[in-house]
Order: structure tokens, then sequence, then C-alpha cells
């Protein structure tokens, strides 16, 4: 591996007012692909800068980009451990699968991360509810008009010191839910952590916003009937004692804190369903008072309570508001395994040596 590493270093911010996704740090990692030179080449730790692409680069034009999101953390003696770090890696090859781009060594993939993570362990924060937020991203980079597979691409790994994902913190978040527009069908993109996922949920995420609502819940793009996921997280509710989460069924994202949850609730005694969850049948059990609590799974706020939805004009309050007991434990446990606090009994805590 090159590493070239910056002459003056980035003043850092004031940890205990960071947000998301605002400042980065002062270096890193790229990978570049080139079919004419046998694939990948060696991996780069460089400044961070500003890339330089011709106008015909292809994902500009015809949208071949990925994207993951994982963290990581200081415990209280200091040491640096990264959070399921190979998973997030498989799950970007199968969205590289899915979109016709070149899959990479994950091992590989993991050591150049943990050397950047060494590099730049200083820029992680160690207070509660913050961590190192790294974002892999990857697409394709030849310069051509047609639409066609790249033959080159570049993977890079950028990182950023951040708090709470969302500004009001572990406040309930207050949903809307989406029928008319669609993010994602079955047999499309939507298990893909894709960029154009995400730029199509823009629309009616910010209409939400207009209306009052933190993010949009959406529906399945055929029927209109089955919840799916949030805008930046998986879905789950506590229904008369259940916990129930919408099934994987190829239109929505196979998320790394979902399986982490569903994982860590079985194994503490609770009841869990994977299947279909029908929009109505949340209504219902709302009006019929089994609707306990709701709440989102995601990297960046790992678990956040649901206090509202809004369907077809009738708002359901869910805990009357706030965040539930099975919520509060659940976010305690993960963020607990993930800093050290509980045992890792699932081997998913990554140390970096």
């Amino acid at each position: 591996m090159k590493i070239e590493l910056v002459e003056n270093r980035k003043q850092k911010p004031d940890f205990s007012k960071l947000g998301f996704g605002k400042y980065f740090t002062d270096h890193m990692l790229v990978w570049e692909y080139d079919e004419s030179k046998g694939g990948w080449q060696e991996q780069r730790i460089i400044p961070y800068e500003n890339f330089t692409l011709d106008p015909a680069c292809c994902s500009l034009h015809y949208g071949q980009g990925i994207f993951e999101g994982l963290k990581a953390y200081k415990d209280e003696n200091g040491n640096v451990t990264m959070f399921r770090p190979r998973d997030n890696f498989k799950r970007m090859n199968k969205s590289a699968e899915r979109l016709c781009m070149a899959t990479f060594d994950v091992e590989e993939a993991v050591k150049g991360l943990e050397e950047l993570i060494k590099i730049e362990k200083e820029w992680i924060p160690s207070a509660e509810g913050t961590s190192l937020y790294i974002r892999p991203f990857m697409f394709g980079t030849e310069a051509f008009l047609g639409v066609h597979p790249s033959k080159k691409y570049l993977l890079t790994i950028i990182l950023s010191p951040v708090g709470s994902y969302y500004a009001n913190g572990l406040q309930p978040t207050k949903l809307i839910v989406e029928d008319h527009y669609t993010r994602a069908s079955v047999g499309g993109t939507g298990e893909a952590k894709c960029m154009g996922n995400y730029a199509a949920s823009l629309l009616a995420g910010e209409q939400a916003k207009k209306k009052g609502f933190d993010q949009v819940l959406w529906l399945d793009g055929e029927e209109k009937k089955y919840v799916t996921e949030v805008g930046a997280m998986n879905m789950a509710f506590v229904i008369d004692g259940t916990v129930v989460t919408p099934e994987l069924d190829g239109s929505i994202l196979r998320g790394i804190t979902r399986d982490s949850a569903i994982k860590v609730l079985k194994a503490n005694g609770y009841a869990v369903e994977e299947r279909k969850v029908g929009i109505d049948e949340i209504v219902k059990a709302a009006h019929d008072g089994k609707l306990d609590e709701a709440f989102g799974t995601g990297t960046a706020a790992v678990i956040s309570p649901v206090g509202e939805i809004s369907y077809k004009g009738e708002n359901i309050i869910i805990n009357g508001g706030k965040m539930g007991a099975v919520t509060k434990w659940l976010y305690d446990r993960i963020t607990g395994i993930q800093r050290g606090k509980y045992a890792d009994d699932f081997g998913w805590v990554y140390a970096v040596e």
C-alpha cells in the first residue's frame, strides 16, 4: 500500500458540536480498478482532496454508483474498534453485482480501511452518541457515452467524526406514509445501496418536511399496501408484544443494523417476526391498542424511536409519542456491544490493532 501523508493537518472540530457528515478527516483511501491493467490496482492512502473527472465520466451520465456506511469507536480504555466491517463490504459487493460493477476482495478492503483508521484515530470522538462514520463508495470512471458497464472504477473511503444523525437525538421521529411515489420495487435496485435509490426518495422527503414530518415511510411499489422502509432506516413495530419487521423481498435494503437488532432480540428472548406488514394492519393495531412501539434501524442513527405515523390524514401517536421500553433496551444493547459495554457474543466487533 502506498501512503502519502498530509503535511499540515486540519484543525479538528469541537467534538461536542459535530452534527452529522459535516467534517472530514485529513486522509482518504483510493483503490482503482482498470480492466485493461488486470483489475484492481494497489490501494493508496492520500490527503483528502478533490477528484478530477472527465466530463464524459460514465457514472455522471448512467449512474453506476454505490456506497456503504459503518462506524469506528473508541471504548473507555481508548481502544479503537469497528462494527461488522466485513458484512458491510460483502453487502457492497452485492450492490456492485446488481449494478454490473467490479467486485473486490473483502479482506483487502478491510485491511485498507484498518490502515486508514490507524492514521486517523485522533479523529475518533469518544463521548456517548459519537463515532467516526466510515463512508466507502465506488463509481464508474471510464469516459464514454453509451449504455454499457464501465471498465474502470474508483473505490474510495472517507471518514467523518459524527454525533447524532437526527438533530433531536433520541427524541421520537415523525413519519408520513408515502402512497403516491415509489422508492423501489421487487426486481429493481431496492436492496442495493446505490445512489439512485436515494435520489428517488428526495422529492417525497422534502414534501414530508414541509408538512412537519421527519421522514417518509415507504410502501411497496406494486400494490401500495405493505410497509417497506424509511428513507434512511429499516422499519420495525412492536405489535402486542411481538417485534414485527418487513421481510426482505428484494425491494428493501438488507440492513446490517436490522440484522443485528433481530439477532440481539432473539438471543434475549424477544419474539420477532419477519413478514409482510400491511399498513392497514398497523392502523388497526393502533386502533385496537396493540401498537406498542415503532422504531427504525440503521447505521447512522442505530435505533431511532418513532412517535407518530401519518396515513391518509390520520395521525397515529405511538406510545404517547415517547420512546418505548423495547426500543430503549435495544438501543442500549447494540450501542453497548459496539462500545464494549456488553460482551460481543456474535463476533461483530473488529479490533483495530
